[in-house]
């Protein structure tokens, strides 16, 4: 009786539907693959990562005879991956100068603010714009141009009735210098603009006038600021040739401070007279100035002299002729006057002696 229930147990078994002949294989290796496991398990206490190989590792593995051929990318963490492209720059740059500056606008703001910026070197650039409104600062739309190209990766944040906006860059080359707008729009648009460039050089404005002979100093200036190099030129603006000091010792070139350049020409004469331009050589690019020399000789200055002086000759000769033909015109009215009185006497005399004659003879008829 106890094998009763084994031999129906068997025939249970034998009565059972066994899978398909596409499935046996691929359920045997598994089979196998965990028994390997169980096996592996029990020799090894230590964990391994490959006790839960995912299949194509199975695959691998099953295939290990094969030649195998790898190509390693090494990927190192970095904080800038989860950073914005702007964040992500500036923190390329973090060894450049920071220059921080902000403009404030507010709706009565009627016409563009503007702020000149000069840079000497390369610099990591912080600008921000304020915009205060009693209004809704959400209704208002901010924008970043640079010129006329239409900027991105900006930030902007809202704090009660005022609106920051804040874009940061780096400047390296001279291409990036310019000018950088901020935009806020609702009913009109406001506008903010940050020009940047190098420094201005300064010469003298007005003409510098020497003489043929003389020797004269050219200076040219730039303020707070130390260029990497100084050249001077000469000609007009478009056409400029470069002073070689080394092959003409007409011209020396010194300077006492950085910030400073002195061109000496010496012997000068009229053929040097024109526009000498001085370049100052910043890491962002160049700045120039002009200093217009006049050169003269010394006659030049005697001209306007002379030229009074024949005036008041002439001045002269003109007031003793106007004398002279007075002094003509009056000895010839007083010789007619003369003339008159003398014939005025004669008539007198004349008609005196006519009118005695009648009355002497009356006076002698009444005597008789």
């Amino acid at each position: 009786m106890s094998a009763l229930p084994g031999l129906w147990g068997l025939r249970g078994l034998r009565g059972l539907r066994g899978p398909p002949p596409a499935l046996r294989l691929p359920l045997l290796l598994l089979c196998l693959l965990a028994s390997e496991r169980r096996s592996w398990a029990d020799g090894n206490t230590t964990a391994s990562p490959l006790t839960s190989l995912p299949i194509p590792e199975v695959m691998m593995t099953k295939y290990s005879n094969l030649s195998l051929k790898s190509q390693n990318i090494s990927l190192t963490a970095s904080p800038l991956t989860s950073l914005p492209i702007p964040e992500v720059m500036m923190t390329k740059y973090s060894n450049l100068f920071l220059e921080s500056h902000n403009i404030s606008l507010t709706e009565h703001s009627s016409v563009p603010v503007e702020k000149n910026i000069t840079l000497e070197r390369p610099s990591a650039i912080e600008l921000t714009c304020q915009f205060t409104t009693p209004g809704d600062v959400n209704s208002i739309n901010v924008t970043w141009k640079k010129g006329d190209e239409q900027l991105k990766n900006y930030h902007v944040n809202a704090t009660g009735g005022i609106l920051y906006t804040q874009y940061k860059f780096p400047i390296i080359n001279s291409e990036q210098l310019g000018s950088y707008s901020c935009f806020f729009e609702e009913e009109k648009e406001r506008r903010g603009t940050f020009n940047f460039g190098v420094p201005e050089v300064q010469g003298k404005n007005k003409p510098l006038i020497t003489y043929v002979g003389d020797s004269v100093v050219l200076v040219c200036k730039c303020q707070h600021c130390a260029p990497l190099n100084w050249t001077w030129y000469s000609g007009n603006r478009s056409v400029q040739v470069p002073l070689d000091v080394h092959m003409n010792d007409k011209y020396v070139i010194n300077g006492t401070n950085a910030n400073e350049t002195r061109l000496k020409i010496m012997q000068l004469s009229e053929d040097d007279k024109g526009s000498y331009w001085c370049h100052a050589m910043f890491q962002l690019g160049e700045s120039q100035e002009s200093v217009e020399l006049v050169v003269i000789s010394y006659l030049v200055p005697l001209k306007p002299f002379l030229g009074i002086v024949v005036e008041v000759i002439l001045l002269v000769a003109i007031i003793l002729f106007c004398e002279m033909h007075t002094q003509k015109k009056k000895m010839h009215t007083d010789d007619g006057k003369e003339f008159e009185q003398v014939e005025q006497l004669k008539s007198d005399d004349s008609n005196g002696i006519e009118n005695n004659a009648p009355r002497h003879r009356k006076n002698e008829a009444m005597s008789q």
